[in-house]
């Protein structure tokens, strides 16, 4: 019995010695990733504003920035990490940075007017225009809103969803996912390291419980020996 108790004790030990090996390749891996995403967040060198209250801002206004975030939050539904928001480290390097930026340029995208020339009388988001030049809005409008081979929706589609959105987009979008998935890493390494630590006690305590036993079972020879003396 004792014999036996060892063995699984050993193994237990062994496996929590794995478990905690493998966490910590793991950590290495996620380290090596968290410090790849700073070098490429500092390269692009992308700072959020803040005011000399710690406040975000978009171009000095706070209240421009609570509206990129209400976006953010409520229209694109993501959630917010607070803390991933700190006016003593702007540079975007974080999943909520990342998507507060995307944000940001979807904003000023979608709020924005584009100048367009109009060839022929045309309906456009209620309104009639004729031959000219004007300024249109985008209303809110992305790539796949508007109205398909309509003069003035096509131009202002073009002028306002460039290349260059789109490569922002993906580019931020890129961003955000390799920090969230870093994140997780981080997660599933103390799993790792949680199980290999609950497997080494349990070994611990199997090799605890089997020196009990030794001893009780000692014991009884004892007894035996004695009583036929």
């Amino acid at each position: 019995m004792v014999t036996k108790l060892r063995i699984v004790g050993a193994a237990l030990a062994v496996a929590g010695l794995g478990f905690i090996g493998a966490a910590g390749f793991a950590y290495s891996e996620v380290a090596a990733g968290q410090n790849s995403l700073q070098k490429f967040s500092e390269a692009q060198g992308v700072e959020l504003a803040y005011n000399e209250d710690g406040q975000l801002t978009d171009h000095g206004s706070v209240e421009g920035a609570e509206a990129i975030l209400d976006r953010l939050e409520n229209e694109w539904g993501y959630k917010v990490v607070a803390s991933e928001l700190d006016p003593n480290d702007p540079l975007v390097n974080t999943g909520t940075e990342y998507m507060y930026q995307m944000a940001t340029v979807g904003t000023h995208i979608l709020s924005g007017t584009q100048t367009v020339t109009v060839t022929e009388t045309t309906e456009y988001l209620g309104e009639t225009y004729e031959p000219g030049e004007y300024e249109v809005p985008v209303d809110g409008q992305y790539w796949a809103d508007f109205e398909y081979g309509n003069e003035i929706a096509m131009q202002v589609r073009a002028q306002a969803w460039t290349g260059v959105a789109h490569g922002l987009f993906g580019e931020l979008g890129v961003g955000s996912v390799t920090a969230s998935t870093l994140k997780l890493g981080l997660g599933i390494v103390g799993l790792i390291a949680g199980l290999g630590a609950l497997f080494l006690a349990l070994g611990g305590a199997t090799f605890w419980i089997a020196g009990d036993v030794a001893k009780r079972d000692a014991a009884k020879v004892e007894e035996k020996e004695l009583a036929t003396a």
